[in-house]
């Protein structure tokens, strides 16, 4: 059994478009991020960041005691490897789908991330910074279209681990000031795996949580005003 961490935002989905496309047993531990959820004793336990998603194996390849994983990368990394599925044995196509892994947890994730902060939650409008991570949104969409247009998937010819970290951060386009239409591979790979079973089953898990309501004045101070003491002393 695999307990999953989770809240529905981008890094929430990779997980369970990961978890539904294998058919591995889990459950849902709800983390209301807005709330502080991810500052509880015993959710830094195992995730020392902060932040959802994290993960505890009950059922280790090893037959050991239960492991946790925390950082959706690395949690996509340990479940394709627990499983054998979306990630290539051979060095070269595991080399490819890793390449484009870390690609969006260093680049679309944090720039894309920036971008709905000052567009949609910053408590003034700051055009710069704005226009600053609109651009790089861009730039990177740019990338993926490139790279698209070679390939079905960003791994090669198969859906990966890659696609899945990539593809919920491309579901918000509009919000992210993107215009699909103008990446026409990035279309046709989007909307190939929007169409998916295990997508649609995915993102069905997060409804739920949406229907709370949405971020408030005080859930703002408690995810954007963040520091080394937000995190309290250990014992």
């Amino acid at each position: 059994m695999i307990e999953l961490y989770y809240w529905p935002t981008p890094n929430g989905h990779k997980i369970t478009l990961f978890l539904e496309e294998t058919g591995l047993d889990y459950r849902i531990h709800p983390v209301d991020i807005s709330a502080g959820d991810q500052f509880k004793p015993d959710f830094l336990a195992f995730s020392p960041n902060n932040r959802m998603p994290a993960i505890i194996d009950t059922a280790p390849a090893d037959g050991g005691e239960p492991i946790t994983v925390f950082e959706s990368g690395a949690i996509l990394v340990y479940l394709a490897e627990k499983t054998g599925q979306f990630l290539p044995a051979d060095v070269r196509g595991r080399k490819t789908v890793l390449e484009w892994l870390f690609w969006q947890v260093g680049g679309l994730g944090p720039m894309a991330g920036q971008n709905h902060h000052f567009v949609q939650y910053a408590p003034e409008k700051l055009p710069y910074a704005m226009q600053r991570y609109i651009n790089e949104t861009n730039r990177l969409y740019g990338v993926l279209d490139r790279r698209l247009k070679k390939v079905p998937f960003l791994g090669g010819e198969h859906y990966s681990i890659a696609d899945m970290a990539s593809y919920p951060w491309v579901v918000p386009w509009q919000r992210q000031q993107q215009n699909l239409d103008d990446f026409p591979h990035l279309k046709r790979w989007f909307e190939s795996i929007a169409a998916r079973p295990a997508t649609v089953r995915a993102y069905e898990q997060g409804k739920p949580f949406q229907s709370r309501p949405s971020v408030t004045e005080e859930g703002k101070k408690i995810l954007f005003g963040q520091t080394a003491a937000s995190l309290g002393k250990d014992d």
